[in-house]
């Protein structure tokens, strides 16, 4: 009891948004307009992080083990059965493993473990799992095509699959799922689907650091801050089959894709954004600086997002199928959340359903309770999550 609640004060955890699946773990089946904190996940430790999905999160606790929650009706909650979890519940399959990292889809999810092995479950039906066949699985089964080969991470999108391989020299990403808007990027062609892994064509010599999906979406990051995308085209943009640089002049840290745009964080902290422009996802034109492509030739806007951050700098981004956050940084903390885009289901957090043009500020609580503290936001589908930890030994109140 006394480590729960140590837990509890050096990290809390929020959730708004949509919730009619459960997957706001408050509870309740109903959706949020304004932040709700959790006390739901106290009992299973400190939490290190989170991934949102269609409408189920997955959660990695300390020592590696795994807690799902929210929609479960293809088997992506890995509970061994296709129901829904209003609460969260230990992953039982993967307690024998120490699990690095995970990946929500829309109705699937990935997991790796410490090892390289890599598992999956929920639905199948496009061959998004990876198991050489199109069946849904209820319980996270180890991908066996790569046998002893080390995954790094893996990116589970609206019906396809990335994973990053780092073994010895080979660093590789490979794709399965669904093909057909281009997002596996195995072929010059589109494909239908694959069950099996295939190699995603044109980054074989390059460092890929993070690998990223979403909707019919792909993404990959080098260490040299460049960006590679395929999949569908964002805004005006024909789709890619095999992975295309986006030209630009800046170093990127961070990418976020949603189902119709992207968020890209510069190494120095600046906020551009690509694709189309619904529900006001990618900020207001008017107070924002329109650019286009360094190349000249790209048919993708990018729009830079300068919002009133006085002293602070953009530290990390998310996005939802059409929301967008941002976490705000200064020297002392790093907790101001933002907010904007598609606000129907409440997953803004500012307390009602409009949509937002241009970023707003996440009331969390005093602002005192921001300092000594690191926040990150992460966005599903309709709906968001802030994971806030606090420094040991600091006041927090």
């Amino acid at each position: 009891m006394v480590q729960e609640d140590d837990d509890e004060e050096q990290q809390k955890i929020w959730s708004w948004g949509a919730g009619t699946d459960g997957q706001l773990a408050t509870g309740r089946l109903q959706d949020e307009h304004s932040p709700q904190l959790l006390r739901s996940l106290s009992a299973f430790g400190h939490i290190i992080s989170l991934s949102c999905g269609g409408a189920h999160v997955i959660a990695i606790s300390t020592g590696g083990r795994v807690l799902t929650w929210g929609r479960g009706s293809s088997g992506q909650l890995g509970h061994g059965e296709m129901v829904n979890s209003l609460q969260p519940k230990i992953v039982k399959a993967l307690e024998g493993f120490v699990i690095t990292h995970v990946s929500a889809g829309w109705n699937h999810s990935g997991f790796v473990s410490d090892s390289g092995a890599i598992f999956t479950c929920g639905d199948g039906s496009f061959g998004q799992l990876g198991h050489g066949d199109f069946k849904s699985q209820c319980s996270p089964l180890e991908v066996s095509y790569f046998g002893s080969k080390h995954i790094d991470q893996v990116a589970c999108g609206m019906r396809h699959s990335l994973v990053l391989l780092r073994d010895n020299e080979e660093n590789q990403v490979y794709g399965f799922g669904s093909g057909k808007r281009g997002q596996l990027g195995i072929s010059t062609d589109k494909v239908k689907s694959t069950s099996l892994p295939q190699i995603t064509m044109g980054l074989t010599n390059l460092k890929i650091i993070n690998i990223s999906a979403n909707g019919d979406h792909s993404a990959a990051l080098s260490a040299d801050g460049n960006l590679y995308t395929w999949g569908r085209g964002f805004g005006r943009a024909s789709d890619a089959c095999v992975p295309r640089r986006f030209e630009a002049a800046f170093s990127l840290n961070e990418v976020a894709l949603g189902w119709n745009h992207a968020l890209l964080l510069t190494r120095e902290g600046e906020l551009f954004m690509l694709g189309g422009d619904r529900h006001g996802v990618l900020g207001d034109s008017q107070k924002t600086s329109l650019t286009s492509d360094v190349s000249g030739k790209s048919k993708e806007g990018i729009i830079q997002i300068a919002p009133d951050l006085m002293d602070s700098k953009v530290v990390q981004i998310a996005a939802g199928a059409e929301h967008s956050a941002l976490v705000t940084g200064k020297k002392s903390n790093n907790g101001s959340i933002m907010t904007w885009g598609w606000g129907e289901h409440g997953q803004l957090g500012l307390g009602d359903t409009s949509d937002q043009t241009a970023p707003r500020m996440v009331s969390l609580g005093n602002k005192f309770d921001e300092k000594n503290a690191t926040s990150r936001v992460y966005c599903g589908s309709g709906f968001s999550f802030v994971l806030r930890t606090y420094d040991v030994g600091s006041e927090k109140r």
